[in-house]
């Protein structure tokens, strides 16, 4: 499973098996804020959600962006990985 980044719509979509999970965004003064994530209902307690944001990060990293986790979720995968300390805040 693949992050693709639509910068139109500002989210990060991953396809799982026809669904779309997302994580939303919103760009001020060049920072990016996550402000919310979503994994269809029928998908969620499998460990999509975790996948999804942690590839996001990775994502958001490796197009040089840093960001804010606004969403109480995005927050926690962020705190858990000493490894996102200097991307996400």
């Amino acid at each position: 499973m693949k992050v693709q980044h639509d910068k139109e719509n500002q989210r990060f979509t991953m396809d799982i098996n026809g669904d779309t999970a997302q994580v939303i965004y919103k760009m001020d003064n060049g920072k990016m804020y996550l402000t919310y994530y979503e994994v269809p209902s029928h998908l969620r307690g499998k460990g999509h959600g975790k996948k999804l944001v942690e590839k996001t990060f990775a994502k958001l990293t490796e197009e040089g962006y840093t960001a804010v986790a606004v969403c109480a979720y995005i927050k926690a995968v962020a705190r858990r990985s000493e490894k996102w300390n200097s991307i996400i805040e």
